[in-house]
């Protein structure tokens, strides 16, 4: 009963994510963060059971860290994607599977952008724009239409708030708030929330 979404522009990554934190019928939190700041270029934005993605993302947080401490350099995003599928699909080999779904977005300076799809599967695909949970089947099409290769950051946060329109419209559970943070060449970036309030505006 989550969402989260990620629009890749010509020279940024944007993810959004809802902030209510569910279980069975009831909402436990309001304001729960799913988008993990990992480096100053790279975010994680995971959804799936609460305890594996706390757990897993603080896990690929550290050992990117650990690379970093021992290498001198950082991993480029892809790689960073990649190793993280390592692990999930490693795990997923054991008892102890994690139930996480996850966009990778971050910014290289030689590779420019880039946003991966990872599913509870281990499947990886490097995407344009995509989104994990129930909201993001209303999202499909609403990308389709509006993103284009030389989108601007002003471009993606309207596509951003057309889809958690469409999400807070259609969806029975509600999701009144989506935290919003772009990665680029600047480094992570929190822009103003999504919020039922504001998209009145």
């Amino acid at each position: 009963m989550e969402s989260i979404i990620g629009i890749k522009g010509k020279d940024f990554v944007m993810l959004a994510a809802d902030s209510t934190h569910p279980h069975s019928i009831m909402v436990l939190k309001d304001d729960e963060n799913k988008i993990h700041k990992i480096s100053d270029s790279l975010l994680i934005a995971a959804t799936g059971d609460a305890g594996d993605t706390v757990q897993f993302v603080e896990y690929i947080s550290k050992n990117i860290l650990l690379y970093k401490m021992r290498n001198g350099y950082e991993l480029s995003p892809k790689a960073a994607a990649y190793f993280t599928r390592k692990n999930l699909a490693d795990y997923l080999r054991t008892r102890y599977a994690y139930q996480v779904w996850l966009l990778v977005a971050g910014y290289d300076k030689k590779e420019g952008p880039q946003l991966t799809f990872i599913d509870y599967l281990a499947n990886t695909l490097s995407v344009k724009h995509g989104a994990h949970g129930y909201g993001g089947m209303f999202c499909g099409s609403i990308f389709d239409k509006y993103h284009h290769d030389n989108l601007t950051q002003d471009e993606a946060y309207e596509i951003m708030r057309k889809c958690a329109r469409e999400i807070q419209k259609r969806l029975i559970i509600s999701q009144p708030r989506f935290h919003v943070q772009v990665v680029d060449t600047n480094g992570v970036k929190r822009l103003e929330d999504i919020t039922t309030e504001n998209l009145k505006d």
